[in-house]
């Protein structure tokens, strides 16, 4: 009888010669959440998800948008709390420490790394410099003893590359936009194999511009397609006026904004959903805002006469409270059934038109 071909021998020998691979499949088995529970279920499929460890995340925006309150705010506060360890390249020079504090972020020696940079193939190199440290400090460690990291670039889009630099020191400024997006590429398909096997994550901000083209007006996120297509996630955001006081009402100074968040790519749920975001200067997000909105969208919350009612499928019991009225507390009780029963959890949801992402005539009006 012949002998049966070894795959498991195989797997650990060739792992172990060539440096540049990972065997086995790489299910996330962390997740960060952003913030708020609406965007880390349209990212994840889960009101309890967000950013999974092992993969690459982008979030794109205007500036103003939130980007960075996301990113460099919430998550890290949110990946610190889960024990990670985070590394935060600065390339704006824009994340002072009482701003990071004011937001919560514990930003000790011992929790936060925070470099400034300039060059992207110097984030390269450090990158590259970490993850070499931490394979052969815990590459042979079960998965549940590794120590978490989190990588977050804020942003891709102010890296400038050698010839930048050099062209810089000479007076010369016609930049180096050939090579650039190259090198965002670079960095991003090499990461993104590099972490797969960890509980690592890698989280960078970038920038949009407008749309020259008169047939496909969505704003473009800079440094090319390429870095996208390696990117498990990748959020578009926008900046809206926030005209409302703190219990709703209109008011007609601006209070904050409201980012306007659109999944525009997730291997977890579906693309194309969005959900705008209250961010008040005074207060900060609420982890619910949004939430209402998208559970009325979906037919979980239904309108009964002037109040909004939400039917248990598994009390049967009744939550009906006028809009105002349905605080956080009630909110998390659907987002824990939600959890819990799978007929809430299968609910299908229709397919939403990318245009719906654009601010409707009353929010432009607003914004005037």
């Amino acid at each position: 009888m012949q002998k049966p071909f070894d795959l498991t021998k195989f797997r650990t020998g060739i792992t172990k010669s060539i440096s540049g691979i990972s065997a086995g499949f790489h299910d996330p088995q962390d997740w960060i959440s952003t913030g708020n529970h609406t965007l880390d279920y349209l990212i994840s499929g889960d009101f309890n998800g967000g950013i999974p460890l092992g993969k690459v995340s982008v979030f794109a925006g205007e500036s103003g948008s939130g980007k960075s309150f996301i990113c460099s705010g919430n998550i890290v506060k949110n990946a610190q709390d889960q024990g990670c360890q985070v590394v935060l390249f600065d390339s704006e020079n824009a994340l002072d420490e009482e701003w990071l504090q004011a937001l919560d972020v514990d930003t000790s020696p011992e929790k936060l790394l925070k470099i400034s940079v300039s060059m992207i193939d110097d984030v390269a190199k450090a990158i590259s410099e970490f993850l070499k440290d931490y394979k052969s400090n815990y590459g042979d460690l079960p998965y549940e003893e590794m120590p978490k990291l989190v990588f977050v670039v804020d942003s891709l889009g102010m890296l400038l590359t050698p010839t930048d630099v050099a062209q810089f020191e000479k007076g010369d400024m016609k930049g180096d936009m050939g090579r650039k997006p190259k090198a965002l590429t670079a960095l991003v398909r090499n990461t993104v194999n590099q972490i797969a096997p960890f509980p690592i994550a890698l989280i960078a901000t970038n920038h949009t511009y407008a749309s020259q083209d008169m047939f496909d007006p969505d704003d473009k996120i800079s440094g090319g397609q390429g870095f996208i297509y390696a990117s498990s996630i990748v959020v578009a955001m926008k900046k809206l006026k926030l005209k409302e006081d703190i219990d709703g009402n209109k008011v007609s100074t601006v209070q904050g904004i409201r980012a306007a968040c659109k999944v525009m790519k997730s291997r977890y749920s579906k693309p194309f959903e969005g959900v705008q975001i209250k961010i008040p200067y005074e207060q900060g997000m609420d982890p619910y805002s949004g939430m209402l909105e998208m559970l009325e969208s979906k037919d979980i919350v239904t309108k009964v006469g002037n109040k909004l009612s939400y039917v248990s499928p598994v009390t049967g019991e009744e939550i009906k409270e006028f809009r105002k009225g349905w605080t956080g507390d009630k909110l998390q009780v659907i987002i824990d059934e939600w959890d819990q029963n799978p007929l809430v959890q299968n609910v299908e949801v229709d397919e939403i038109d990318p245009d719906d992402f654009e601010p409707t005539e009353e929010e432009y009006k607003d914004e005037s």
